[in-house]
C-alpha cells in the first residue's frame, strides 16, 4: 500500500533505515496518474520496502529540498540516503528493477 506523506511522515519513513520508495506526482500531471497503478503494484509485491507519494503541490517545501524540476519523479532511499532517481513515467519492470536494487 502507498501511503500518502506529508513532510513529518516523509522525513519519519526516510530515517527509519529502511528502504523507502517515494513518487513525487501532483494530481494534474497525466503520467503521474498513469504511473501511479505501478506504484500501487510494486508497493503490493515489496511489502518489506515503505512506499509513500508526496504531492508535489501540497508539500513544495519537499520538492524544493529534493530540487524536483519534472515529475513524476521516483526517489528511491536506504538508509537514510538518496539512492537512485526515476524520472517520467516507468514500467513495472524497470521500478521493480530499482527496487530489488534497494533490497
Amino acid at each position: 500500500m502507498v501511503q500518502d506523506m506529508n513532510k513529518a511522515a516523509f522525513e519519519a519513513a526516510v530515517s527509519g533505515g529502511e528502504p523507502v520508495v517515494v513518487d513525487f506526482y501532483a494530481d494534474w500531471c497525466g503520467p503521474c496518474k498513469m504511473l501511479a497503478p505501478i506504484v500501487e503494484e510494486a508497493s503490493e509485491a515489496y511489502p518489506d520496502v515503505t512506499f509513500g507519494r508526496v504531492n508535489v503541490d501540497d508539500e513544495p517545501e519537499l520538492a524544493m529540498m529534493f530540487g524536483i524540476q519534472s515529475i513524476p519523479l521516483v526517489i528511491l532511499f536506504k538508509d537514510g540516503k538518496r539512492v537512485d532517481d526515476l524520472l517520467g513515467y516507468r514500467p513495472y519492470s524497470e521500478l521493480a528493477a530499482a527496487v530489488e536494487s534497494l533490497l
